[in-house]
């Protein structure tokens, strides 16, 4: 339990750090600054796992599934790029929040560090619950696994991308709950006009982040339980991730069109570990195998959007 107390811990010092002293004053993320972000909080994930395996080498956490110090390194090391990798549609549908909202580029840091604050919150729960199922039902995992399946299907359609904030059940029904102005006031949530609190575009944006990211935790968190169902394995690597997900944001989001082809690759890897699920009590992969399927998914979805690119930049320039 205390290693538990320790990494929750942990994050909340991260946290801290961020809001409180990094990123205390309202200021626009420029590409580099969210490169170098990008490459700190990458770091600290994957030095992450020198930590799991002297978890696990010293039987200084519970080890539910009997994992051996390597396979857990493996495992976790899978999980967390599972994670990351989903993560990139997530990106595009916050990037479609903020436009429909007109949140300034000044405020979207804060934004996404309440949002990535319930995030935590809630995926935890989700993690708890479906780690519970996996052990308490076995047939679940096909559950998952038709689900993870499907999403692939919508993703490959284009279902994922037919999205207009505005036209949402969610908003519709903030607007019942609160006034909404039609303009920001500073970084704030709420304002009080004539005696009536009312709600900023901020404050939509925030929700409607924090429910987006419910419904992809719902993607993620059974792709990670195809890999494992140990608890600490599935939490840390979930939540490292979630923690690199704001620089990542600002990074990516203005490479989307350049790195269309990215989609295919989420395909790819959702598809593949559904099938994994549906599969796993007939055949048990190596972790490497994995490991490689999502890394040269990743790779190959954006070597292909670079040279596809500049193909195309080369023929209109012609």
């Amino acid at each position: 339990m205390w290693v538990w107390i320790l990494f929750i811990a942990l994050i909340v010092i991260f946290l801290a750090l961020d809001l409180g002293v990094f990123h205390k004053n309202d200021h626009v993320i420029k590409t580099k600054e969210a490169g170098i972000w990008t490459a700190i909080w990458i770091t600290v994930a994957l030095s992450f796992s020198g930590v799991i395996y002297w978890l696990f080498a010293n039987g200084l956490v519970d080890n539910p599934t009997g994992l051996t110090p390597d396979n857990a390194v493996l495992k976790y090391i899978t999980g967390y790029l599972i994670e990351l990798s989903l993560s990139i549609d997530n990106v595009f549908v916050i990037a479609v929040i903020f436009t429909a909202f007109k949140v300034p580029s000044l405020y979207q840091h804060r934004v996404l560090f309440w949002g990535i604050l319930g995030a935590i919150l809630f995926r935890g729960l989700m993690i708890v619950f479906g780690v519970a199922l996996i052990n308490k039902f076995d047939w679940i995992i096909y559950v998952f696994g038709i689900f993870l399946l499907y999403t692939a299907f919508s993703m490959l359609k284009g279902a994922n991308h037919q999205f207009d904030p505005k036209k949402s059940f969610v908003f519709r029904q903030i607007k019942k709950v609160y006034p909404i102005t039609s303009s920001m006031h500073g970084h704030d949530f709420f304002i009080q006009r004539m005696g009536i609190r009312a709600a900023t575009p901020l404050f939509v944006a925030l929700v409607m982040i924090e429910l987006t990211d419910v419904l992809f935790a719902l993607d993620s968190i059974p792709a990670i339980l195809a890999i494992t169902s140990d608890p600490f394995i599935v939490f840390s690597s979930n939540i490292l991730a979630i923690l690199g997900l704001r620089s990542m944001y600002f990074l990516i989001s203005r490479m989307l069109e350049k790195f269309r082809f990215i989609n295919y690759s989420l395909v790819v890897i959702l598809a593949f570990v559904g099938l994994k699920m549906l599969f796993s009590h007939q055949i048990e992969l190596p972790e490497w195998v994995s490991l490689t399927v999502i890394s040269v998914s990743l790779l190959t979805g954006v070597l292909a959007s670079l040279a596809i690119s500049e193909k195309g930049n080369e023929a209109s320039a012609d």
